[in-house]
Parts: structure tokens; sequence; C-alpha cells
């Protein structure tokens, strides 16, 4: 029988096979006839198994008188890490920045060549750098119009970022789905049809407005899944259900209590380009089949963006209609569902892949 030591070994020596990546920075792989460890991603020519020794660490292949690769650098950190940490920084310098940065500044700052950089930047994140900055901006306005008062709307769009309020209504209205004022005002206009239903996975809240349905919410509580809804919009007009809508909610119930194929009804669905990409993906994943966060990236043909997909996935406020439950990590664990994991491998029970 293998012992663990040996079974992870042979895992190990797969990924090295492999060049695998994702294994960079778990352990480095020695070789006895030239004396250099590598990572598990280094392109050089691959050695023979029987010459080759596994370390957990650079520090112990150096203790046993290895020396680090030139090609691959084990010893520094992995490029993908380096790559994430300017991104992360460029992130952090245009939320911090009043009026945003240019393209050349967020370059200059990574050390990098400027058209390099905006690749790298889209293939981390999913958008650009001003989009980036736009959906800060928009988020900035989010903030502050519920508290503005009614003569300083113009200087809460100033304030966010925007050159002017006009540039708001060129560019970004549909980040706010409503214009400023409407927004602070807490959408006065905006009619929801809404009712909270109890099902055997718990009270489930389903609203609509006229374009169809903007919410689908597990909960334990009727007057917390309310309150989260008005929350968003505190003047909005929420009334009874008419059939039509009632219709709708005994198909969600239905499709919840039997999960199979689409929910096919229409949805009043508000993200981002991004996001609406990822949500689109998710509901072409077929019942009773579940996807990795890095195989859904791959299908949007955006391989690096896997931690922008697992947040896009946990932004979805419509819950079996766009199937986030059937996202899972690389190793087949469950992880990452607002509604509780129960509910997810339950979904997932009922669809027949677990």
């Amino acid at each position: 029988m293998t012992t663990p030591s040996h079974a992870i070994n042979d895992q190990r020596w797969l990924a090295v096979l492999a060049r695998d990546k994702a294994s960079d920075g778990e352990f480095v792989y020695a070789v006895r006839s030239t004396g250099i460890y590598c990572r598990p991603s280094c392109p050089s020519r691959r050695a023979l198994r029987e010459n080759v020794e596994l370390y957990d660490t650079t520090h112990a292949a150096k203790a046993a008188g290895y020396r680090a690769c030139m090609r691959c650098k084990p010893d520094q950190m992995p490029l993908a890490l380096q790559h994430n940490d300017l991104v992360v920084a460029a992130c952090r310098a245009l939320e911090a920045s009043p009026g945003g940065l240019t393209l050349d500044q967020l370059a200059d700052q990574a050390q990098m060549n400027p058209q390099h950089f905006q690749r790298l930047f889209k293939r981390i994140t999913g958008i650009t750098p001003k989009g980036y900055f736009k959906a800060v901006r928009a988020r900035r306005l989010q903030l502050s119009l519920p508290n503005s008062a009614s003569a300083s709307v113009t200087n809460a769009v100033v304030e966010a970022g925007y050159s002017a309020a006009s540039r708001l209504y060129e560019t970004d209205a549909a980040q706010l789905g409503m214009s400023p004022r409407t927004f602070r005002d807490g959408a006065p206009n905006l009619t929801i049809r809404l009712a909270c239903k109890p099902s055997d996975l718990g009270l489930i809240l389903v609203a609509a407005t006229e374009q169809g349905i903007c919410a689908i919410e597990f909960g334990d509580s009727e007057n917390e899944l309310q309150l989260r809804l008005q929350a968003r919009f505190p003047k909005a007009r929420f009334v009874e259900s008419d059939a039509v809508f009632q219709g709708w909610v005994g198909q969600v119930l239905a499709h919840v209590q039997r999960p199979s194929g689409v929910l096919e009804l229409p949805l009043d669905v508000q993200g981002t380009v991004f996001q609406r990409q990822v949500w689109a993906a998710l509901r072409d994943i077929p019942a009773g089949q579940t996807q990795t966060y890095s195989e859904v990236a791959e299908r949007i043909g955006k391989p690096d963006s896997v931690r922008a997909v697992a947040t896009a996935c946990a932004s979805n406020t419509l819950a079996v209609a766009i199937p986030c439950h059937r996202v899972v990590r690389k190793d087949g664990n469950l992880a990452g569902y607002r509604w509780g994991l129960e509910r997810k491998a339950e979904l997932l029970r009922r669809e027949g892949s677990i």
C-alpha cells in the first residue's frame, strides 16, 4: 500500500510533468545530475524521475546542497503573484485617486510598458483600468447620493470623480440603473412586486420589476429578506403579486424542489459587463454538472480572471435562475455560496451532481 508521503510525491511529480503553474510555491523539485532546484512550472528539459528529489521549501533544497535555477528563479516570488500584487496596487491607487490616473501613470508605478500593463490588468480583473475607475466612481456616487440634500446632487457627482454632472449621464448612468436624483431619492417611482414563500430550503423571496425578476434569495426570516431588498430602494413602491407574478413564483418554487435545465423566466439582471459575461456562462452549465471557477474563466475568454469570476458568482442575487451553485473549487470542494453551503450542497444533490 502506498504511504501518504509517497502519494503526495506522486501528485507532485505529475504537477512537474504538467508544468503546473498552480503548484508554484507549494514545493520545488531538485535534479541530482545538475545540482539545481526548480519550480514545478519550470520550462527546462524534464529530468528522469530517478534523478529528482522533491522538497517542501526552497530552504530545504538549499540545505541539501542544491542551487536555484537561473531560468525559473524558484527563490523569487512566482511571476503570477508578482503580477497580482502589481494589479492590486493599481486598484488601490485608482480607489484613492479623486479623478483617476492615466494608463501611463499606472504603468510607471508598475514599472511596465503601458500596453503590456493594460493587457495584464484586464487579464487579471476582467476589465481595463479605465473601466475599473468607472466602477469605483459609480460606487462613490451610490454611497454619497442617499445622504445628499437636493441642492447638492451636482456636488456629489463632482466629488465622486466626474468632471461634470453631464459626464455621468453620458457615460455611467447604467451603473446606477436610474438617474442620480432618482437613486438618491430611494427610487420613488419604481414598483416592485415581491413574495416570500416557504420551501424545504428555507424561505424564498422573489421580487420583480417591470422588466422581470430582480431577486431570488434564500433566508430564514421574512423580515430580514424584505429589509435587505428595501434597503436598496427605500422609497420604491412594493405591491402585492398579480397573477402573472404569482405564476413566476410558482415556477421558482418548483425549480428549487426539482431543479432541471434552465429557469426560463424574464430576468432584470443588473451588473457590469464582466458580471453579465460570468452569469451568462453559469446559465450554460447543465443541471447535474459542475464547473470550476477556472473553467468558467476559460469559457468567457479570460483564463486569468479566476478571482474576478468568484467575486461575480458571490455578487449574484438571482439564486437558481443564475445557478452559481454549480461552480466549485478546483479540488471539487464546495465554497462561496451567499446563501450557505448546506443549501448549495442540497441543490447539487437534487440535480444529481453529488
